[in-house]
């Protein structure tokens, strides 16, 4: 029997039809509430506003559950290959055998950038944020692949997916060189997709590049962390614009422009600072916290707690085990990562945090091993979008899917109400 959700509005009732998800999540539909009350819901934020309905990943922040298309982000982490993942969100299952070895075919013959699009890196500054280079070199795909920008057809959108996650390391690499001043190397498709952006990253034409299998499997977990994560900002920017049929390079590239924001992807980044502050100060973690505690005090403890999760971020608790593991195999001796643990531990121990559900979230742990494997710290959000790119894509896909209506929220005006316009020589 369907539920019904009743508003009672200045006396009179409204009954409006009531949605209920496969994990029991209920939803009020409220297409008709302004025809049927001349009002509409202010939802500041949209805290409480589904803006669609989704099989792809599903949260449940109170007892920190996060599944993709069914499967606990344990399981994929500790099982599956980033493409293994970056498939399932696209295509709704786990591939077989043939149809991974014919998905990663597929992304690995588009590792390689056209030539005129390495020239664009020339254009930016040397110290311009990846980000920003990343998001443009991204929107300028789709000059260069004219022929598969339809939204409807579907092996027009494969083809720009799988391009979107061939390239991306590429680009992302590339903004790096350009950034120091060394030159570009070519991708190596008999690399694995990790190992060949590692090279690109950190080899040069001088010395040959040797990719340590323990960095290679930390970033690999890191970008399975990382590849959807419901509704967020920059998954939600995504949607938007592609609802407005804008091609999936756009889309995409709108979506690592919300990403970079440091109340979303550039968190990771923040712990990091955070550390450095510390540091500089000459702070132990102890005087930090108790800073941090201070009301009075405006020092502000970065990658505790998150918006979603009101238990442990179970991301956080996937990737703990693995900064563990990457901590002890580098041997890396280094003051930020020593007050981190010792954050870490502060953290985990005291009632304070509990009480407040401040569990260390995965952007803290994402900084610290970014930080350990010598990543730069302002390509930590890099490596974030490269990760959420499989989810972003997935999600414009079950968009057109779902042929939803061009994204248009409504507003309460709160400005001046009718003014008589006055010629400028009497104002």
């Amino acid at each position: 029997m369907a539920s019904t959700g009743r508003i009672e509005i200045d006396g009179k009732t409204h009954d409006f039809a009531v949605t209920e998800g496969t994990e029991g999540e209920r939803a009020i539909h409220i297409e008709d509430l302004r025809a049927q009350t001349q009002c509409i819901t202010l939802d500041p934020g949209y805290k409480n506003t589904g803006s669609c309905e989704s099989a792809i990943t599903f949260i449940d922040g109170e007892k920190g559950i996060l599944h993709h298309r069914g499967y606990s982000i344990e399981d994929l982490a500790s099982n599956s290959s980033f493409l293994e993942v970056a498939y399932l969100l696209i295509h709704g299952e786990l591939p077989t055998q043939s149809e991974y070895e014919m998905f990663r075919s597929g992304v690995t013959i588009h590792t390689m950038l056209h030539e005129d699009l390495k020239d664009f890196f020339s254009a930016f500054p040397k110290d311009a944020h990846p980000m920003a280079v990343c998001s443009a070199v991204v929107a300028a795909l789709s000059t260069f692949y004219p022929e598969d920008l339809d939204p409807n057809d579907s092996e027009q959108v494969m083809n720009s997916a799988e391009r979107l996650i061939a390239k991306f390391p590429t680009i992302a690499a590339y903004a790096h060189k350009h950034s120091i001043g060394h030159p570009c190397l070519y991708p190596d498709n008999s690399l694995s997709y990790v190992e060949n952006f590692l090279t690109m990253m950190f080899g040069t034409p001088c010395d040959e590049y040797e990719v340590d299998p323990v960095v290679a499997r930390a970033i690999e977990m890191l970008l399975i962390l990382h590849a959807d994560h419901e509704q967020n900002c920059s998954t939600s920017t995504v949607r938007l614009v592609g609802s407005s049929h804008a091609n999936l390079f756009a889309s995409i590239s709108a979506g690592i422009n919300a990403l970079w924001g440091p109340r979303h992807g550039g968190a990771n980044q923040q712990v990091v600072e955070m550390l450095e502050s510390i540091a500089e100060e000459g702070l132990t973690a102890r005087q930090f916290v108790d800073r941090a505690k201070d009301r009075d005090d405006t020092s502000r403890l970065m990658g505790f707690g998150h918006r979603v999760y009101r238990n442990y971020d179970p991301r956080a608790r996937v990737i703990k085990s693995s900064a563990d593991d990457v901590l002890a195999k580098l041997g890396v001796d280094d003051k930020l990562l020593e007050i981190a643990i010792d954050l870490e531990r502060i953290a985990l121990e005291e009632d304070y945090f509990a009480e407040r559900r401040l569990y260390p979230n995965v952007d803290f742990y994402s900084g610290v091993i970014f930080k350990a494997l010598g990543i730069p710290v302002q390509s930590f959000t890099v490596l974030f979008a490269m990760g959420r790119l499989p989810g972003w894509i997935a999600q414009w896909m079950e968009l057109h899917e779902q042929e939803q209506a061009i994204g248009r929220p409504r507003q309460i005006y709160t400005g001046p109400t009718s003014r008589k316009y006055t010629p400028i020589e009497t104002r």
